[in-house]
């Protein structure tokens, strides 16, 4: 039951993202370069530090994904408080189109959850927020 659950997460989380970037490519951009854009518009500027581990990825991966964002206008990235730290903020021109990306990305999101009623989405949030809530601070399978 439980591979059950996982496949089912993981088959899940892979439409939504295809789904986003599908609806994503006329903007140029792909669901993993939305991510930074949407929590940059939700939080503010933010070193790419905190994006990496807010996001919970890789350094490098978070770096490439503001590089190409960079180089489309869609985020500047200035020096913090060394000479090391970057910090990333929106540009004028992704300020512009992230309300009406994120009102697409919203709708689409409704679809995806159509099938269940408020009660059930609030429920599902919920039980996937328990997984692993527990075990904060305890080393995982490789430590």
């Amino acid at each position: 039951m439980k591979n059950d659950l996982f496949h089912e997460i993981h088959q899940k989380a892979r439409l939504s993202v295809k789904e986003a970037n599908v609806l994503l490519k006329r903007y140029g951009l792909y669901s993993s370069q939305w991510s930074i854009l949407a929590l940059l518009k939700r939080r503010g500027p933010m070193s790419q530090t905190d994006i990496w581990q807010y996001l919970n990825v890789e350094a490098p991966t978070v770096t490439r994904t503001v590089i190409r964002l960079e180089e489309q206008g869609w985020v500047v990235r200035k020096e913090g408080r060394d000479k090391r730290e970057r910090i990333v903020q929106l540009t004028e021109k992704s300020e512009g189109s992230l309300a009406d990306i994120a009102e697409q990305i919203r709708a689409q999101e409704e679809f995806l959850l159509s099938g269940l009623t408020d009660e059930e989405q609030e429920l599902l949030l919920t039980l996937l927020r328990k997984i692993n809530a527990d075990s904060t601070g305890k080393e995982g399978l490789d430590g």
